[in-house]
């Protein structure tokens, strides 16, 4: 089987992953860890909603956090669009293929739209979301890790071939992708791009849909070893990390905020820009996509992630065991 290609001329033009929209039942407690330990903006703290966002960021959020009773949950991730005509066009075509459309009144954004995506996932796109003054030469707000810009998100896909080719029909490239050993028939997982570094959107096999997580990006690699020190005098466990992926390049820790949410914060990925960049093939047994080095992800790492309201999670169409930190550890006596 070839592998999914971008459409060149998409149908409407998505620039970025934007922000994502989460649930929490205390809202102090999450201000408290991403303000505080983590080191994100807070633009506003309304009666049942907390609004965060990165030192370099000029949106007034990317990070929306809404108090609700019962599990937590991502309600959506959200996506940009150039303009309000791309909104527009993307309405149109996702009625035209069968996806319904909702157009929704979202405090802070212009027009916004909600559709979901070829395997469940809620998508919330836009255009404009209202600007406020970028902190990025503030440097006294610079503390916890420093987490400048959201980067990307990955979603568990149930079917990972059909959730890519849903994005590289809206012109996503794909960057790196996981395999079968010795064929590329069974894709297990791709790194998907607009903006012009290696993701916007992962999807990764598994139980889905689910948000696995969301990443930022920090300034230097000493923000990431302070975080965990942060973490660390805070009593805010990591989960996952310091560590490298080999997929992507980065330089990775993981966090679970007070609901369980997962967030990444990272460093040192590269540019893909030019039509002509041929995707990255890994084996799927070969560990150093996910690890260049250091001790593997324990399995709630792999099997634990926020669901998403109304969509059920279902059992992958592929499954294989991954190494996990207990295994690895119980074959070493």
């Amino acid at each position: 089987m070839a592998l999914p290609v971008a459409n060149p001329h998409p149908p409407f033009n998505i620039t970025r992953a934007s922000h994502v929209v989460l649930t929490a039942r205390d809202l102090e407690a999450s201000r408290v860890f991403y303000a505080d330990v983590l080191g994100f903006i807070v633009s506003e703290i309304a009666d049942d909603a907390l609004y965060l966002r990165g030192l370099e960021e000029r949106a007034h959020h990317s990070i929306t956090i809404r108090r609700e009773a019962g599990p937590a949950v991502c309600r959506r991730i959200g996506l940009r669009v150039f303009t309000d005509d791309d909104l527009a066009r993307a309405a149109d075509y996702f009625q035209q293929g069968g996806f319904p459309v909702r157009w929704v009144e979202v405090p802070h954004q212009g027009k916004t739209l909600h559709v979901d995506d070829a395997i469940g996932t809620p998508l919330e796109l836009c255009a404009e979301i209202d600007e406020v003054p970028t902190k990025l030469q503030e440097f006294h707000h610079y503390k916890g890790a420093s987490p400048l810009r959201l980067d990307h998100f990955q979603i568990v896909a149930q079917d990972v071939l059909k959730g890519t080719l849903f994005y590289t029909a809206l012109g996503f490239r794909l960057t790196e992708y996981t395999a079968s050993d010795g064929s590329r028939d069974e894709l297990w997982g791709t790194w998907l791009q607009r903006k012009g570094n290696p993701h916007d959107v992962v999807l990764s096999n598994g139980r889905g849909p689910r948000l696995h997580h969301f990443a930022f990006t920090v300034p230097e690699s000493r923000d990431i070893i302070h975080a965990c020190d942060v973490a660390g005098s805070l009593r805010c466990p990591v989960e996952r990390g310091p560590g490298r992926h080999g997929i992507g390049n980065a330089l990775f820790v993981y966090f679970r905020d007070p609901d369980g949410h997962r967030i990444e914060l990272f460093l040192g990925h590269y540019q893909a820009i030019d039509a002509s960049h041929t995707p990255m093939r890994w084996d799927l047994s070969d560990t150093r996509r996910s690890q260049l080095w250091g001790l593997p992800a324990r399995a709630t790492w792999f099997s634990e992630a926020s669901e998403f309201p109304g969509q059920p999670p279902t059992a992958p169409s592929l499954h294989a065991d991954p190494v996990t930190l207990e295994t690895f550890l119980a074959n070493q006596y």
